[in-house]
C-alpha cells in the first residue's frame, strides 16, 4: 500500500499536487473531503476544490470516522485522496464544531494510524504544516498546533512517501 503524505501551508498547492498525481495514474479515484462548511467564505474555498475535480471521481464527504471510510474505499488499483487531515483534526478537537458528543480525538487518531499500514491501493493524505510560524495565542489554538504536528509526524513515519509543497513546487522529504 503506497501511502503518500503531502504537506504544505495554506494555498501552497498541496491539494492540486495530490489531484495531479491521482489523475496521472489513470486509475479510479475516490476523494474524501473532510471539511464541514460553516460560512460563505469557506464555502467558496470548498467550491474551488470541487470545480477542479474531474466529474467521474467519486466524492465522499466524511468529517469523522476517517479510518472506517478509508477501509471501505482504499482498494487495489485505485487512488484515494484525503483532503485534508488538518480540517479533520480541527473538527475532532474543536469544542464548538458540529461533531458527535461521543467522539474521542485520541481514539480517532489511533484508529487512523492503525489502519494506514493495512490499506490497499494508493492513498494520498493532504495535511497542513502549521508549526512554522509563531506560537498561537489561546489554549485551543496551541492544542491544535501541537496535535497537528504530532499527527503529521506519526503519519509521516508510516507513509512510504512524504512531500512538502511550497509555491506549488514539491520537495521530497521521504521516499
Amino acid at each position: 500500500m503506497p501511502t503518500h503524505l503531502i504537506l504544505g501551508g495554506a494555498r501552497s498547492g498541496k491539494s492540486a499536487f495530490a489531484e495531479q498525481l491521482a489523475s496521472a495514474s489513470g486509475l479510479p479515484v475516490t476523494y474524501i473531503a473532510t471539511a464541514q462548511v460553516y460560512d460563505a467564505e469557506f464555502e467558496s474555498r470548498v467550491e474551488h476544490h470541487k470545480i477542479r475535480r474531474p466529474a467521474h471521481w467519486k466524492t465522499i464527504e466524511q468529517s469523522f470516522n476517517l479510518a472506517e471510510v478509508l477501509q471501505a474505499h482504499a482498494k487495489a488499483k485505485t487512488y484515494v485522496i484525503v483532503d485534508c487531515l488538518t480540517l479533520w483534526l480541527a473538527q475532532c478537537i474543536c469544542p464548538d464544531c458540529d461533531r458527535p458528543e461521543t467522539l474521542d480525538w485520541q481514539q480517532e487518531r489511533n484508529q487512523l494510524l492503525e489502519v494506514l499500514p493495512k490499506l490497499e491501493g494508493n492513498v494520498l493524505l493532504v495535511s497542513n504544516e502549521v508549526g512554522m510560524g509563531i506560537v498561537p495565542l489561546g489554549e485551543i489554538n496551541r492544542q491544535f498546533q501541537d496535535e497537528q504536528g504530532r499527527l503529521n509526524q506519526a503519519v509521516a513515519e508510516l507513509a512510504n512517501k512524504v512531500s512538502f509543497i511550497a509555491a506549488g513546487l514539491p520537495l521530497t522529504l521521504k521516499g
